[in-house]
């Protein structure tokens, strides 16, 4: 993929912000955004010298290769739904990079509805958070047409530090549904710990030492370990989303004819934080449930 070709960007939150400017750093020519919050996508625009749209038929119009970064499944059908005002509008030639985290079954209905329209439809799915899609360094995992893949890997590149094509369309979604699935797990089970060793008047900063040199270590705990102890939620991922991602793998599951008791007690907790009214709080903050003294 030429630096000169255009590239919109549709989803301007803090990821898919983040990912505009990235690519404007590095040399891409982006032209073209757009967002449901129409300030939110002017501001950027302003802001990296590109133009926002109000309609999605004019990403399309302005941009070769346009990524979409979207909330979830319901997101995805909407801009990709076949009328004359969603992205497929006058779509022959284009290419999608979608970097949201939803359903394999919903990238394989995209990549389908792109290619009745002359489009090219891949997944690059994201394991890292708002940091790395502001430095470049995402870990991605792409599914899709190996072809296509190969057209837009040096903008890839440029976005990422780890790349991996993981295969068909909707296979680096599973994956990545996988990933999100342990790490919730991990999160929660480290939450767990972390509140009984509270509870047990335990220092917490010793326990977490401890929990880094044994067994118990794990990625989250690295990233999040002490957000817990100090009560830091400020939202890199969302509880939310968390409960999202769980559910997807549990449908997964469910579709293989599998049972997941600690996927599905994870999804309960995430889901709990929705109802008390911490949803929008980092997926960190499940340990609110331990703490708190009313996790079951």
């Amino acid at each position: 993929m030429a630096q000169a070709e255009r590239v919109g960007v549709v989803g301007t939150g803090r990821m898919g912000a983040n990912m505009a400017r990235r690519l404007k750093d590095v040399g891409y020519n982006v032209t073209a955004l757009y967002d449901t919050n129409a300030q939110a996508a002017r501001e950027l625009a302003q802001e990296i010298g590109a133009r926002a749209f109000e309609r999605l038929a004019d990403v399309t119009a302005n941009a070769d290769v346009i990524l979409t970064v979207v909330s979830d499944d319901a997101a995805m059908d909407k801009i990709f739904s076949e009328n004359d005002s969603s992205l497929l509008a006058d779509a022959s030639g284009r290419i999608f990079v979608n970097c949201a985290t939803v359903s394999p079954r919903t990238h394989v209905e995209v990549d389908r509805r792109a290619k009745t329209r002359g489009a090219s439809s891949i997944e690059a799915c994201m394991a890292s958070s708002i940091p790395q899609a502001r430095n470049g360094t995402l870990y991605l995992m792409v599914g899709g047409n190996k072809d296509t893949f190969e057209r837009v890997r040096p903008m890839l590149e440029k976005m990422s530090s780890s790349l991996r094509y993981i295969g068909e369309t909707g296979k680096a979604a599973e994956v990545k549904a996988l990933v999100n699935m342990v790490m919730n797990i991990n999160t929660a089970g480290l939450a767990e710990g972390l509140g009984l060793g509270d509870a047990l008047g335990l220092d917490l900063t010793m326990l977490r030492e401890v929990f880094s040199q044994t067994g118990a270590n794990s990625r989250v705990l690295e990233t999040d370990g002490a957000d817990m102890q100090n009560r830091d939620h400020d939202t890199y991922f969302s509880a939310e989303h968390a409960a999202k991602d769980s559910g997807i793998a549990l449908l997964l599951a469910n579709d293989a004819g599998l049972e997941l008791p600690l996927a599905q007690a994870t999804y309960e907790q995430y889901e709990r934080m929705k109802e008390g009214g911490l949803g929008d709080l980092d997926k960190s903050g499940i340990a609110e449930l331990t703490f708190k003294g009313r996790h079951a």
